[in-house]
Order: C-alpha cells, then sequence, then structure tokens
C-alpha cells in the first residue's frame, strides 16, 4: 500500500471519510435514528419522483389492520437503510488496517450509497403480496428503473454515482467479477446488512413491540473486515448477531406473520392469483405501483371475487384461521404446495367441496390455504479473537445458533393455515386439512 499515513489513518482513509462528512450537510429527522444526513446531491436524490413515490408504499402492507400504529412507509425505510450504509462505511473506513490494500474508491461509495437509498424503488404493493407470483424480482425490477428514469440518471451523474455500478450492486442477478462491487453486494444484503439493521428496528418502533429493537451503533463499531475483504466481527460482538437472528424470528412470529396480517395477505393473494387466472391481469400490470393504484386496480376489477377479497381487505373484515399444519420440507405433496400455486388451489377446491355439506352458504373464494415462503437466517459471518485472528464461523462459535437451529427456525415459522369465515367451524377444517395433507 503506497498511501502515507496520516496519524492512526492513510491519507486515502482520512480523504474519504472526510468526503463522507464535509459535504453532508442537509438533515433529514427520522423518529429512528434521528439525524440523518446527506450531501447536496443525495438530498437531490431523496426528493426524486421514484422516491417520493415510496411515501405511498407501506412497509407493512395490511400489518396495520393488527399494529395500527404500523403505517410507515417504505421511504423513510430507504432513508435509513441509506444512513445505516453511510455508518458502516465509515466505521469500516475508520477500522481498516494500515498495511492492506484500501478496497474503496470514493466512486464505488457513492454507487454503493445510491444503491441503499434505491435498493426499494422496485418493490409491489402491500409488502410481500405479490412477492412470490410476480417475476422478475423487485431488485431487477429496480434496476431497470434506474437505468431508464431520465431524473435519476441526471442525479446519480451529479453525485458521481456510476449508473452500472449502481445496478449491478441493487441487482445480484447481473454477472459482475468487479471485486469492489462484489463487496458492496455483500454489505448491503447479508448477515448485519443495513436493510435488516434498519427495517427490524423500525418496524418494531411503529409495532410498539420491544424484541425487534437492535443496538445498530455497537453493531457497526464492530464490523471489521478480514484478509479476503469479507465482513467479520469478534467474538465479543457475537452477542449482537444473536439478539439480530432471535428479533428477526420473533419479528416473523408475531408481527410479519401474526394470523391477521397472514389472512390479509392470503386473500389478496388470492385475489390477485384469481384474476390472473381469467386474464383479468397480467403480471407486467402489477409491475411500479403504489398502494394507492394497486387499491384502485383491485377495487374496480370486474372479477367479483377478486374485488370481494380485496374489499373485505381494505374494510377489515378478514377471514379467520380455522386450521394450521406445519409444512413438511422432505413430504412431496407439501413441497408441490410451495412449489405451484395450482396444487394449493386443488386442495382449497377440496377443501371447500367437503364443507360445503354442512355450510352450503360458504363462497368457494372463502377457503384459502396459505403457505408463507421460506425465511433464511443468514449466520455466513466470520468470528475474530481478541488478537485479530479467526477462529471460525458464527454458526460453529455459536452452537445455539447452528445451522441446524437455523432450520429448524425457519421450520417452527413455515406452517400452512387454512382461512374461512366466522361461521365455519375450526375442528371440522382441522380434520379436513389433515386428511388432505
Amino acid at each position: 500500500m503506497n498511501d502515507k499515513k496520516y496519524g492512526s489513518l492513510t491519507d486515502r482513509q482520512t480523504q474519504l471519510i472526510s468526503s463522507l462528512t464535509r459535504d453532508f450537510i442537509h438533515t433529514v429527522r427520522d423518529p429512528l435514528h434521528k439525524d440523518i444526513s446527506m450531501s447536496e446531491g443525495f438530498r437531490e436524490l431523496s426528493k426524486s419522483r421514484v422516491m417520493i413515490s415510496l411515501h405511498r408504499v407501506r412497509q407493512l402492507g395490511p400489518a396495520y389492520l393488527t399494529y395500527p400504529g404500523a403505517t410507515h412507509s417504505r421511504y423513510e425505510h430507504s432513508l435509513g437503510v441509506f444512513h445505516m450504509s453511510r455508518q458502516i462505511i465509515l466505521s469500516i473506513l475508520s477500522r481498516f488496517p494500515q498495511d492492506k490494500e484500501l478496497p474503496f474508491t470514493m466512486n464505488g461509495i457513492l454507487a454503493f450509497l445510491s444503491a441503499a437509498m434505491l435498493h426499494d424503488i422496485g418493490h409491489f404493493p402491500y409488502a410481500h403480496v405479490l412477492k412470490d407470483i410476480i417475476s422478475p424480482s423487485h431488485e431487477q425490477i429496480g434496476a431497470k428503473i434506474i437505468e431508464s428514469d431520465a431524473e435519476i440518471l441526471s442525479i446519480l451523474e451529479n453525485i458521481g454515482a456510476d449508473v452500472s455500478s449502481v445496478c449491478q450492486i441493487l441487482d445480484d442477478s447481473r454477472n459482475c467479477d468487479d471485486r469492489e462491487i462484489l463487496i458492496y453486494r455483500a454489505l448491503l444484503s447479508g448477515t448485519l446488512d443495513p436493510d435488516k439493521l434498519d427495517y427490524l428496528s423500525r418496524d418494531a418502533l411503529y409495532c410498539g413491540v420491544p424484541y425487534g429493537i437492535q443496538d445498530s451503533s455497537y453493531i457497526i463499531r464492530n464490523m471489521h473486515f478480514d484478509e479476503n475483504n469479507t465482513l467479520c466481527i469478534p467474538k465479543e460482538a457475537m452477542g449482537a448477531v444473536e439478539h439480530l437472528l432471535f428479533s428477526k424470528y420473533l419479528m416473523y412470529k408475531y408481527v410479519y406473520w401474526h394470523k391477521r396480517t397472514r389472512s390479509a395477505t392470503a386473500m389478496i393473494k388470492k385475489g390477485v392469483l384469481v384474476g390472473l387466472s381469467r386474464n383479468l391481469f397480467t403480471m407486467e400490470d402489477f409491475i411500479n405501483l403504489d398502494d394507492e393504484s394497486f387499491s384502485y386496480m383491485m377495487r374496480n376489477c370486474e372479477d367479483g371475487e377478486s374485488k370481494d377479497l380485496f374489499d373485505m381487505v381494505h374494510n377489515g373484515s378478514l377471514l379467520e384461521e380455522k386450521a394450521i399444519l406445519p409444512f413438511k420440507e422432505t413430504d412431496s405433496v407439501h413441497a408441490e404446495c410451495s412449489r405451484r400455486f395450482e396444487k394449493r388451489d386443488e386442495i382449497e377446491q377440496n377443501l371447500w367441496e367437503r364443507l360445503m355439506d354442512e355450510y352450503p352458504q360458504l363462497q368457494r373464494h372463502h377457503v384459502i390455504l396459505d403457505l408463507p415462503e421460506r425465511v433464511s437466517f443468514e449466520t455466513k459471518l466470520s468470528i475474530r479473537d481478541d488478537a485479530g485472528r479467526k477462529l471460525s464461523s458464527f454458526e460453529v462459535e455459536n452452537r445455539l445458533f447452528s445451522k441446524n437451529a437455523m432450520e429448524s427456525f425457519t421450520s417452527a415459522l413455515r406452517t400452512f393455515r387454512v382461512f374461512a369465515p366466522s361461521f365455519v367451524s375450526a375442528e371440522k377444517t382441522q380434520f379436513i386439512l389433515e386428511t388432505i395433507l
């Protein structure tokens, strides 16, 4: 490394840190992080049309029907991810060993911060209702929006962020062999990524639950890079990772996949699938929608069943949980349900027909089988001892959070649920579901 040392930092480190502090003179007040600092260029990016549209996309979709405070938006979350990303880069720069080649450039950092702020611009409305229905992913959609939006392109040019780099960081399906870009990809999506550090704490704050709050400043202070430029933490900071993993599990169990939230999600999803099967919508129709435009589309749908299901959710009249059954990865029928919505529809039809013997007034679209997507609990993280020597991976050093334990977290969360009207017997529905699955 040829950089001249400047105190405890090299000149290059000092220059990068200075650029990330000196020009960030604009402040946005945030309920979670308090002050979020921006440069003039990033302030303009935050005021762009595509960013402003995120004000109209709730972070947690229909979760407000259970937690009334959960009306926060993707916009404030996006600013939070930007803020966390900047704090992570500043922390890593200030602690990077002087005898190692610094893997960061200012252009690369600006691309990373731009990708962090723009990471949700392609997100679907109503949280994750459409996630496993619509293709491509919201990251791929977001990258295409960036490449085609003249306002965004102009702002990124003024910031000094390369558009191709921003899109490669955001969309990891794009081929890339640039070492710096791959580092930013790993930072933006990993065990201790800024997305997770923000949404767990922010969602917990707005839902009024204590278990999602993270000590983000402590986690960020303890982030380091190993000799392969991959993220690592000292052994003494393992407790913070444990807390984050427990928090994610509890937030999924009691907030994101609360039975009322799952009911609303399943009802809207069913309405969309019915409309798609009857050629009333195409997948492309759901791209670039916010909650308002999605609501207008569904409430004005020509199909009575799709409209009915959405109107019920819109008015808070949710179907009730009537049966539950653990998902088994090794069961061939369960696995087929996970892969194919048609299989779930077949089971719903069977359930409805057998329930009709006792409830002739029961409508077919009011019997819904719900199965959430698989949740990953990433634990790929190197652990260092007090002298900075590599010990092992987090999942090896921490027996409580071993690979098998993380699989049990996923299994415990992923459950079949049947939703139906209040007049339907839970006991009868449970019996029928168990005979089918």
